[in-house]
């Protein structure tokens, strides 16, 4: 798998926080943020499976 640049601007007060995040687990800011929407995506992903199971089973 291959990866891309993504460039954002962002407020400085909620990069301080980023960096505090990071800091406290230890990681960059930039794997903080890539794990955090990881997180996110995979969460995603498996509420619309459970959706999708429930819609099967009728319990929805």
């Amino acid at each position: 798998m291959g990866s891309t640049v993504l460039s954002l601007r962002i407020d400085g007060e909620l990069l301080d926080r980023l960096r505090e995040h990071a800091a406290r687990r230890g990681m960059s800011v930039q794997d903080y943020v890539v794990r955090t929407l990881i997180r996110d995506d995979f969460d995603e992903r498996f509420q619309a499976a459970v959706d999708e199971t429930q819609k099967f089973y009728g319990l929805t």
